[in-house]
This record gives structure tokens, sequence and C-alpha cells, in this order.
């Protein structure tokens, strides 16, 4: 009898100590933590207008590019927000630079899509 009043007192203990985890809705599905950061891609997202341009979406946008673009990557892109055509050209170009840029742009864009839509 002891053990058993024991282990219901230890369990109340345990189950008294547990708080509301944030990232969690009151149903227990996982709800995840949206990206934010400011940044050259940030404030160039939102300088552009565009319908879909939030400022959470442009924040969760910039949050990616900090994560897998370099400063001189982000500085290049801030210019495709500007002239999108730049990107078309970046892609066609058969110089070494561009065709790594377009690939790390085309990553980067894939990785922004699957996070921040």
């Amino acid at each position: 009898m002891k053990p058993m009043v024991l282990a219901l007192v230890a369990l109340s203990t345990v189950a008294a100590c547990g708080g509301k985890a944030s990232n969690y809705t009151t149903r227990g599905a996982f709800t995840p933590t949206q990206l934010y950061a400011t940044g050259p891609l940030q404030r160039a997202c939102m300088a552009q207008g565009r319908k879909a341009a939030s400022s959470q979406r442009c924040g969760c946008v910039q949050a990616v590019a900090d994560q897998q673009l370099s400063s001189s990557d982000q500085r290049r892109g801030v210019k495709a927000f500007k002239d999108p055509h730049k990107v078309q050209v970046w892609r066609q170009s058969d110089r070494a630079s561009d065709n790594a840029f377009w690939a790390t742009w085309k990553a980067f864009g894939r990785t922004a899509a699957a996070v921040c839509s």
C-alpha cells in the first residue's frame, strides 16, 4: 500500500510541474515558431509593395537568408527584388560567379517558400 501511495504522490507532483508550452495548441498539436529577422532582404521585400509582402513574411524571408546566404549574396539579392529581370540574366549567364549565385539563390528560394508560406 505504501509504494502505491508514494507512486501516486510522485505522479501528481510531476503532473503539477507541467507548464503550458507556447508552441503547442490546446489540443496538443505542434504549432511551428515563425522565424523573423530584419535586414536588407526584409527591407527590399517590404519596399516592393507586392500583395503577398507582409512584415511577417518578409521578416521570415530575411531569417532564412541569414541562415543560408552570405552578406554579399544578400546584397546581390536586394538587386533581384528591385529588378526581377536581373535574376533571369544571372540564370542565363555563362559566368561561373553568376551560376554559383543562381544555384544558391534557387536553393534559398525553395527553403524560404517552404518555411515562410
